[in-house]
């Protein structure tokens, strides 16, 4: 027993110092937890004390331009098409309310708004929601869906309102950002640069079909919701009206257009002042000037310009000024003119009555001649060849793209309309060379060279000459 006793005595003697030293580690342990820890703080805006020449912040200069970007809600009703089999069994469907989703710019305190022509398009009703959650019911002051340009108004007054740049002063590598509100989920705005100027819609994506193109391309984020948004530069100057994207999956892929804000700003003074989109007319049909074609008319072969095909009217400003076939327009008030495209823009943009300075090569000395504008037309300006049938000259861009035997000359059917009378007759891409045995390389040619009837169409399709019949009654 005693030797049992002594051995327990011995046990404790050793597990008491090694239970002590073990509660003393716990409570160190459980004194350091309770010690906050020492964290690095700096509660300073981002943009202040950054060195100077780096950009560390652009939240000033994007705060003020949220402010004049808004959503513009439209209702409108569509009437739903049904078989003629269940109409008889089941009657008519009753109409149904559709509701979009857009943006738009303010532009002016009494309440003018710049959006784009798709967003109010058939709209019933629209609706502005400005970002101090105060809501208005807008109308529409005018539409241009050549250009997809719409001015709205509400009513209000001190609105604050954005500034507008000069965006032919842009250059690829700026930086801008696209405003708007994108799927609904809130204003947004996302950072990108200008990727390319001057950018048509390739012909195969027929979600643009107006003949004034000249897109700012960027990669600034845009989505369904942020047309007729605000696309600005790092100033916080509207440069363009976001307008549309391309995309293999519907939504943002990095290839962005916004329409420059000086055509917008034209399209919107006109709107604003008359109702109606009055552009100038130089009075020309042209084509662009080709390596080719500049040696042949004794010019080097890296001139550019628009070559002078006919003087239509006859009688037009172009005649008038003294212009002859084969000059080669060069420039227009300075601005250079490199293809039809930059002619029809230029002049588009002015208005009539408007007095231009137009440079120009007569057999390769350059002459410089003032013309007074006319007045365009809405009949001469539309590229609808028959109804449903629109149709613009063949350029050397789309014959490069589409690998196009140079001796096919005519004009390109750019978009059909399903419910046209012709739609089994013509399809987008179908090149038409001659009407009624007539060479056609204008809409106008073409207008001029159909009859009521029987017509005879030569065109060319998928590699193949052939000819169709339509008739007009």
């Amino acid at each position: 027993m005693k030797l049992k006793s002594l051995l327990r005595l011995l046990s404790l003697a050793l597990v008491l110092p090694v239970l002590c030293l073990a509660e003393a580690a716990t409570a160190e342990v459980k004194a350091e937890a309770k010690k906050k820890p020492t964290l690095s703080v700096d509660a300073t805006p981002i943009a202040q004390g950054v060195k100077p020449g780096l950009v560390a912040s652009y939240a000033d200069v994007v705060e003020p331009v949220q402010k004049t970007v808004v959503s513009v809600y439209s209702t409108k009703t569509v009437h739903q098409r049904v078989n003629p089999l269940f109409r008889q069994f089941f009657g008519e469907m009753p109409d149904v309310k559709e509701e979009g989703l857009g943006s738009g710019v303010v532009v002016s305190p009494d309440g003018y708004i710049l959006t784009n022509n798709h967003v109010v398009e058939g709209a019933d009703e629209l609706k502005v929601l400005l970002t101090d959650d105060r809501e208005f019911i807008a109308k529409v002051i005018g539409a241009d869906p050549k250009t997809d340009i719409a001015v709205i108004k509400i009513d209000a007054e001190n609105l604050p309102t954005i500034t507008l740049a000069d965006s032919d002063k842009l250059r690829v590598g700026d930086v801008v950002f696209a405003v708007g509100n994108p799927l609904k989920v809130g204003q947004t705005v996302t950072m990108g640069i200008v990727s390319a100027l001057g950018r048509r819609f390739p012909d195969d994506e027929s979600q643009i079909a107006q003949p004034y193109q000249n897109f700012i391309q960027t990669d600034a984020a845009i989505n369904m919701g942020n047309s007729g948004g605000a696309l600005v530069d790092a100033r916080g100057r509207l440069v363009g009206v976001n307008s549309a994207i391309i995309s293999t999956s519907g939504g943002n892929i990095g290839i962005g257009f916004a329409i420059p804000i000086n055509l917008a700003a034209s399209i919107m003074h006109s709107l604003i002042e008359t109702g109606t989109v009055q552009r100038g007319m130089l009075g020309v049909s042209g084509d662009n000037l080709t390596p080719e074609l500049a040696e042949t008319l004794g010019l080097k072969k890296d001139q550019r310009g628009v070559v002078v095909m006919e003087l239509r009217p006859e009688d037009g400003p172009a005649a008038k000024a003294g212009f002859k076939r084969e000059d080669v327009i060069m420039s227009i008030n300075d601005k250079p003119v490199n293809t039809l495209q930059d002619l029809r823009l230029l002049v588009a943009q002015m208005t009539p009555g408007t007095t231009v300075k137009v440079k120009f090569l007569r057999a390769a000395k350059e002459q410089v001649v003032e013309v007074k504008l006319g007045k365009l037309d809405a009949d001469v300006a539309t590229d609808e060849l028959l109804e449903g049938i629109k149709a613009t000259g063949l350029d050397e861009e789309y014959r490069k793209q589409n690998d196009i035997d140079k001796r096919i000359n005519g004009l390109v059917v750019t978009e059909v309309d399903p419910k046209s009378p012709y739609h089994d007759r013509l399809a987008v891409g179908v090149i038409i060379l001659e009407i009624n045995r007539q060479p056609v390389k204008t809409v106008l040619e073409a207008r001029a060279a159909l009859a009521k009837g029987n017509n005879l169409l030569y065109i060319y399709y998928r590699g193949l000459l052939r000819y169709i019949s339509i008739k007009i009654r």
